[in-house]
C-alpha cells in the first residue's frame, strides 16, 4: 500500500482553511491535505486539468471537502460535475459548510455528496467533527477504486 492519500478542501475562506488544518492536526489526522480556493480550481485539480495537470498520474484524494458557497463556480456545480465524471463519481465528498438552508441540504444530496456536515461554531466542536469525519472517511470507510466498476 502506498502512502497515505491526501483530503481536498475547497474552501475560499483563509479562516476556515486554517480551522480545518488545525482541527484534523488536533484530531491526529495526518493525511496531506491540499486547499483550493475556488470551485474551477476543484475541478481542475480533480481533473489534472491547467496548473494541476501534472497530477495526471496521481491518485485521487481520499475525500474531498466542499464548502458551498465558492467564487467562480459554487459547490453545488463542482459536486454536478464530479458525480457525472466516471473517474470521480464514487469520490466521497463531504459538504462542509456554514449553511443551515434546507434548500442546500436537499440539493447537496439530490447531487450524490455523502455527507452534509454544517461547521460547528467552537473550535473544541470542530476539532470534534474533524476527528469524526477523518476516523469515518479515512479509516473506517471502504471506497471502490477510481472509477468505479462499468
Amino acid at each position: 500500500m502506498s502512502g497515505p492519500r491526501s483530503i481536498l478542501l475547497v474552501e475560499d475562506n483563509p479562516d476556515d482553511v486554517d480551522l480545518t488544518r488545525r482541527a484534523f492536526q488536533r484530531a491526529g489526522l495526518t493525511q496531506p491535505m491540499a486547499v483550493v480556493e475556488d470551485g474551477v480550481e476543484a475541478l481542475d485539480y480533480l481533473f489534472a486539468r491547467e496548473a494541476y495537470a501534472h497530477r495526471a498520474s496521481e491518485p485521487l484524494p481520499a475525500l474531498v471537502l466542499l464548502d458551498l458557497k465558492l467564487p467562480r463556480l459554487d459547490g453545488h456545480e463542482v459536486l454536478r460535475q464530479i458525480r457525472a465524471n466516471p473517474r470521480t463519481r464514487f469520490l466521497p465528498v463531504v459538504v462542509l459548510t456554514s449553511s443551515d438552508e434546507e434548500k442546500d441540504l436537499l440539493e447537496s444530496y439530490s447531487n450524490g455528496c455523502n455527507s452534509y456536515v454544517r461547521k460547528p461554531v467552537s473550535y473544541n466542536e470542530f476539532v470534534e467533527a474533524a476527528r469524526q469525519l477523518g476516523v469515518y472517511w479515512l479509516v473506517l470507510n471502504r471506497s471502490p477504486p477510481a472509477g468505479g466498476r462499468g
